[in-house]
Formats: structure tokens, C-alpha cells, sequence
């Protein structure tokens, strides 16, 4: 069965099918769509996960027995298998169709991968998915379409936005959704839920500003001490709030956690960047940042970012930018920052 996305949250709440699968090449939206049958299915029951990356020279007898295997609790799970290149072979649609013709009980197949060719539609496998359980394919909004797209986010987050503001906006992101996102972030981040006018969408993400606050994070991850401390002194200089440095430092460093984590328990560097949906031209600075510390330090510099937090909202005496300075040095590479 097929279902357009705008459709699939209703679906979700009226029960859940033992198939989905999820193609795109749209990474907000094809992330967020999984994200939505994970937290469907965990709702229903289904404590366990298994996540299987399919990537080059996959043994596909690993899906079937992740199918046969029962956990000690005999308890529902999610099979979350991810297929980068968007084509299972002839041995993975024999192995995907063979599942499809005998599914496993208590167990649901989430299959998220790029977008799909005529071919492979008309493929045996995915015929069989179709049959079984529920396809849904992510197309790019247009661009005619985005300030539309914008305006239900920026609402959905508690902003009301005034006439032009989603007009605005979409013109400054260009078609990348997960920049959408990040601007409306900051937006709710500076200004609170409320409305949002022009000159406060101007104000709070500007595009005149001298160094932002993402060049600061791409520094951090060359590890370039000198400019990061110079990109810090201009974000200053300039009357960007503390929390917008503050909330992109930490969102870099929860991601950079959580590979460092995967990478520790086996995954490949690779692997584990994009399950975090790093993009692909953000990769060698990520790569660089994880080859530079080990795992543990991205959990003390995490630490440092609960004091910086603290620091700003006045419950710790030390000044809000430095221990900004020391995170962000933390990043390159500097030794003298530590958690304390």
C-alpha cells in the first residue's frame, strides 16, 4: 500500500503495517518519517531495536536471522535496516521478498533508503513490500511550496509568524530543509514562543552578521584554535546571545558523542556518521574532530556546556563567554580545557 507523507502520521495512529518502507533523497524529510515509525512502534509495544546497515559486500542471511531470532523476553522489536545505495542486488531482493513472503511475528521491517528508480519499483522485492505493508516515497518540496512548508513549522513550534516572514525565510535557506530547521530553532531559542515580525527574523538570523555561528562550529572541527578565538570575539563584538553559540556548540557535540559511541561498540566511522544523518560534505570535518579526542572527552565537553548553561541563566558566577571559549577550544584540540 502506498501513502503520500503528509498521510503517514494518520496511518501510524490507526495501527501499524509488519513493512515500512521509506525512500527519498530528501534527509529532513526521510529522517523525520522514520523517526515517526519508531516512535509509532515503540508506543505499541515494540521495546527492541535492531538496526542493520546494508551497505557493500552485506550478508543478507543477517536479515533473516535477525527475523528468526527471539530476544530472552519474547519481546516485539523493530527491525531498522538502511540501504544506502538504494539497491539490494539480486541477492537482496530475494532475501527482502523472502521475509515479505513469510514475516516474522512481533517484529516490524523499517526499510529507509534513497529514492527509487522505475526498475526497482517494478522489482519482485519491492512489489512485495508494497503488498505486505506500506510504502512511502519523500519528495523535494518546491520551491513554490516552501514558504507554505515553513510558516506550518514555524507554527508548529510556537511562533506565529507575521505576513512575508516564511517568504523571507525560505529564501535564505535555498531549499535545504535541515537549515530551515536549525533557523527556526534559533528563532524559538532567542525569542520565545510568540509572534515573530521582519525586523525580529532580521535581527535573529541575519545574514550580515561577520562570523556566524555555524563558521565557529566548522572551525572547531579544523581545529583552528586562532579562529575559533577570533569567530568568538566577532560573535561577541556583534551582540549575538550566548545561548545561540551555546545551543550550536552542544548540538555538535551530542552528535559527536553519540558517533564516538557507535564507532567504540564497532561500528565504522562511516556507518556511524551517517545513522547520525551527517551530511556528506560535513563528513572530513566530523572524521577530522573524531580522530583528534577520544570518546571520553566529548562527554566532558558536554559537561562544560551544562556549566556554560548554568553560567548564563546566573547559577554559576564564571563569565558565560569563556567557558564558550573553552568548549569551542575543546573542539580543536586544545588540552587545557577540560570539564572541571
Amino acid at each position: 500500500m502506498r501513502i503520500p507523507l503528509p498521510k503517514l502520521q494518520t496511518h501510524l495512529g490507526d495501527g501499524l503495517a509488519p513493512v515500512y518502507l521509506l525512500s527519498g533523497d530528501e534527509p529532513l524529510q526521510l529522517g523525520e518519517a522514520a523517526d515517526a515509525v519508531r516512535a509509532a512502534a515503540r508506543a505499541a509495544g515494540y521495546a527492541n531495536r535492531e538496526v542493520i546497515e546494508a551497505a557493500a559486500n552485506f550478508d543478507w542471511n543477517q536479515l533473516a536471522a535477525e527475523a528468526n531470532s527471539l530476544s530472552l523476553f519474547a519481546e516485539q522489536k523493530i527491525i531498522d535496516l538502511r540501504l544506502p545505495s538504494g539497491k539490494p542486488g539480486r541477492e537482496g531482493g530475494a532475501a527482502l521478498a523472502a521475509y515479505c513472503a513469510d514475516p516474522p511475528p512481533d517484529t516490524l521491517l523499517l526499510l529507509t533508503l534513497p529514492k527509487l528508480d522505475k526498475a526497482q519499483q517494478n522489482s519482485k522485492w519491492f512489489k512485495a513490500i508494497d503488498q505486505l505493508g506500506v510504502v512511502v516515497q519523500i519528495w523535494p518540496i518546491e520551491a513554490a511550496q516552501l514558504p507554505r512548508w515553513i510558516e506550518q513549522r514555524l507554527r508548529a513550534a510556537g511562533l506565529q509568524p507575521a505576513p512575508g516572514v516564511a517568504a523571507l525565510l525560505a529564501e535564505r535557506i535555498e531549499g535545504n530543509l535541515l537549515a530551515a530547521r536549525q533557523e527556526i530553532e534559533k528563532l524559538l531559542l532567542l525569542l520565545g514562543p510568540g509572534p515573530v515580525d521582519l525586523d525580529s527574523l532580521s535581527q535573529a538570523v541575519g545574514d550580515s552578521a561577520r562570523f556566524d555561528v555555524f563558521t565557529l562550529v566548522d572551525g572547531a572541527l579544523q581545529g583552528d584554535a586562532t579562529r575559533c578565538l577570533r569567530i568568538l570575539g566577532g560573535l561577541r563584538d556583534e551582540g549575538i546571545a550566548p545561548p545561540v553559540v551555546l545551543w550550536a556548540l552542544a548540538r555538535e557535540l551530542r552528535a559527536l558523542a553519540t558517533i564516538a559511541r557507535q564507532v567504540a561498540d564497532g561500528a565504522s566511522p562511516e556507518q556511524a556518521m551517517r545513522s547520525a544523518r551527517v551530511w556528506d560534505k560535513r563528513k572530513p570535518l566530523v572524521g577530522q574532530a573524531l580522530r583528534r579526542l577520544p570518546p571520553a572527552a566529548w562527554g566532558s565537553l558536554l559537561q562544560l556546556c551544562q556549566r556554560t548553561d548554568a553560567a548564563i541563566k546566573g547559577a554559576d558566577g564564571d563569565d558565560p563567554w569563556r567557558l564558550l571559549e573553552r568548549i569551542a577550544l575543546g573542539i580543536a584540540g586544545v588540552r587545557l580545557v577540560t570539564a572541571a
